[in-house]
Order: C-alpha cells, then structure tokens, then sequence
C-alpha cells in the first residue's frame, strides 16, 4: 500500500505529460488545417487589381433578379463593307507593320499634344466590347501639372518599396536589363497621364449594385484597342502598373469606391535622345496554334 501511494504522484504526472502531448499534437493539426484553408499572402499582389466581378463582400446587395437592361432592346440589320483578298492582304500587312513599331518608351517629350487626339483615342478604346455591355470602364486624363506631380510622388514611394521590399529579387533582376527602376520622370514630363479604372460594379436606377460581368477582362481588352489608337497617331507610351498606388490615386482622382485602377499610361511623343530595350518578338510559329 505504501509503495502505491508513492508511486501514485509518477502516474499523475506521467498522465498530465500524455495528455499535454495529445493537446499540443491536436492543436498543431488544427493550425496546420487553417494554414492550408488561408489563401497564401503574397505582399507584392495588389488588392486593386483582383477581379471583384464573383467576389461580393457580406454587406453588399447585389441584384440578382434583374440588372436594369432594357430586355426589348431593337436588333438592326447589320451592313458592312466586305474587302477583296487582295486588300484584306494589305491591309492586315500594313496593320501589322504599324502595331510592330509599338514600343514601350520611358523617355517622353513635353511637347503638346493636341486635345481632339487624346478625345478620339479614347472614344477608340470605348469601342471595346465588354460582359453584358456593361462597359465598365473609366478612363481619367490628366494634364494639370500639379496632379500629374502628385501622382509621381504616390507611384514613386510605394514603387521604391516595391523594388526594395515586395516584388523580390527574381522580379528585380528581370527588369535590370531594361534599366528601369521606381524613379518615374515621365509622370511629370508626359503631356497626358492616363488611368485606367475598371468599374468592379455599377449602380441601378433604384441604387442597387449592378453586376460588371468579367470587368477586369473588359476592361483589359479596352486597353489594348487604346494601345493600338495611340500607335495609330504616332503617340507613345509605357504600361505602368504600380502596385499598391491604387487606393491613393482613386482618393486624389476623387473617383468612386466602385472604380479600382488597372492600368497607368503616361502618353506623348518620345525625346529626340530616346532610347528602347533591343529586344526582339517571338515568331509567328511560337506563339498560333493552327488546327
């Protein structure tokens, strides 16, 4: 009896050390379990640049029943003028030749350039087809040189922590060799700055949220017929998507909560001592498929 009982205190602790043993292994198994059910974070994924057209956050009321479109909507005949071989020929040609000219070009002029132009390339882009015609797209020039400044100064501080901090050094190191970094000079010297929001949703007559079907899709199809306006017209730019920047620049843009910036294009006519990357463009055979 009494060798039980001074045993009975190395039972109790040998007891607590197995269960502590159970609790800790089943808690692991449970963070494990959460890890794995959390999206991996990614600090140099901008929020603003996710498609919202199936994410609705739990306070948004979407109407699902009916989106405000007009259902008798007219259908008219349509008529076209139909080329000849021959022409379509040439003129995909010739299409072809003036689009491979496009370069992105970081050194711009301040030189003006005319308002109409800047009005009919956008009218261009607006020709975009989009989800549902729901055209879900928000194109903000800005010439003042006080905001264009402004702008610089946003883009210039959230990308010097982007190259030093957020992208990581493969991304760094891919774009040593077209020797660009955070320091943006043509925001100031560009005549026009354009950015391009793209409408995650709109607004019904009764002030419900209206579905933007595909929106980032949309508006990213817009962006290459603008790209291709502004080639047309001899005019140049650089695709800038500055991570981070978007919240800032919505707020000193004034623009709505439903717009997130997608793209950043300062535009003008390249300096007389401009200089490009020599790069060089994939063949017709790496990038069709011909069935």
């Amino acid at each position: 009896m009494a060798l039980f009982s001074s045993l009975t205190p190395v039972f109790i602790a040998i007891i607590c050390v197995l269960i502590g043993v159970i609790l800790k292994k089943t808690n692991g198994e449970k963070e494990k379990r959460e890890t794995k059910s959390k999206p991996q974070s990614r600090p140099w994924v901008d929020e603003d640049l996710k498609d919202g057209t199936d994410h609705h956050s739990e306070e948004e009321e979407v109407d699902e029943e009916w989106q405000g479109l007009d259902e008798n909507v007219a259908h008219v005949p349509f008529f076209v003028e139909r080329y000849s071989e021959a022409e379509m020929m040439k003129r995909s040609q010739m299409f072809y030749e003036l689009l491979n000219q496009r370069r992105s070009v970081r050194f711009l002029s301040n030189e003006p350039v005319p308002r109409e132009v800047i009005d009919n390339v956008i009218r261009t882009a607006g020709t975009s087809p989009s989800g549902a015609h729901t055209e879900p797209w928000t194109f903000v020039v800005v010439q003042d040189p006080y905001l264009k400044h402004k702008i610089r100064e946003i883009v210039e501080e959230e990308e010097e922590i982007n190259y030093k901090k957020r992208m990581g050094d493969r991304w760094v190191n891919d774009l040593k060799r077209l020797r660009t970094n955070w320091i943006k000079e043509y925001l100031d010297t560009a005549p026009y700055l354009i950015l391009i929001f793209k409408q995650v949703y709109g607004w019904l007559p009764n002030g419900k949220k209206k579905t933007h079907y595909y929106n980032e899709i949309s508006v990213s199809i817009a962006c290459g017929i603008l790209l291709a306006a502004l080639q047309n017209v001899g005019l140049y730019t650089v695709t800038s998507t500055p991570l981070n920047c978007g919240p800032q620049l919505r707020v000193l843009l004034q623009r709505p909560a439903n717009e997130k910036l997608l793209l950043l294009l300062p535009v003008g006519y390249p300096k007389k001592d401009a200089t490009v990357p020599a790069l060089t463009r994939k063949p017709l055979e790496d990038i069709m498929v011909f069935l």
